[in-house]
């Protein structure tokens, strides 16, 4: 869905095709309108690109980086900004997301979990945070197994100062649309099982750029979009995290 280039666009008409896409597959796939709620990722893009996306009408952010996004939280807090972590959780970095963050897509063990609990400050409301779902068992990514995350989900959502909300899942990339629609209907059976027990559960984040189409099909209501709305990474630099 997002094959045209859009080097030349502007933030604006960016935000404008990737929301338009958006419709397209919820009206294709039988979803509700407007059923889809999209961030954008914005790791490794400049603060100023953030600012002129969120300008242009998107409120969701997602970052995986704990310094970068702190120093854009910083030049950003002007803006009426919800700000999701979505990468690799270290320990030693859980206070600082605890503090500065929304909600948190990437919980992937129970650790983290607890260290989130108990630094989440008292004058905020609860954390939000989505369970990362490993379901093919990548070892270079992190997340529950299908065997693991029943358990984790009964004992992440006795946790105070945390609000259970989902899980989150990135699926081996593939460009065959039906293997993407296969391997998010796994996961969709999954997120389903899981709110039979877990009522504050409401949402299912999966989907990115080249497979987000298939994702809605499935039911995802969160998509994380990037290089549709940012461009190409700019991967000269490197991160502090």
């Amino acid at each position: 869905m997002h094959k045209v280039a859009t080097e030349k666009l502007t933030p604006k008409q960016r935000l404008q095709k990737v929301r338009a896409d958006i419709a397209q597959a919820e009206a294709r796939y039988q979803r509700n309108a407007q059923s889809v709620r999209l961030v954008g990722v914005g790791k490794v893009h400049s603060t100023d690109a953030i600012r002129a996306i969120v300008e242009a009408g998107l409120k969701d952010i997602g970052e995986s980086y704990v310094q970068e996004a702190l120093v854009k939280q910083r030049d950003l807090h002007d803006l009426p900004i919800t700000w999701h972590f979505i990468g690799h959780i270290q320990s030693n970095k859980t206070r600082d997301i605890a503090a500065n963050f929304d909600w948190v897509q990437s919980v992937d063990r129970v650790k983290i979990a607890q260290r989130l609990s108990q630094y989440r400050p008292a004058h905020l409301n609860d954390l939000n945070i989505c369970l990362q779902l490993n379901l093919q068992r990548e070892a270079s990514k992190g997340g529950f197994t299908e065997m693991e995350i029943e358990q984790a989900a009964v004992n992440i959502s006795r946790l105070p100062n945390l609000r259970l909300r989902g899980l989150m899942a990135i699926p081996q990339s593939t460009l065959d649309f039906t293997e993407q629609r296969r391997t998010f209907a796994q996961i969709r059976a999954v997120y389903k099982e899981l709110r039979l027990t877990n009522p504050t559960m409401d949402t299912l984040s999966m989907g990115m750029s080249d497979d987000m189409e298939a994702a809605i099909a499935e039911g995802a209501t969160m998509v994380r979009i990037g290089t549709a709305l940012f461009g190409p990474r700019q991967t000269t630099s490197k991160v502090a995290q």
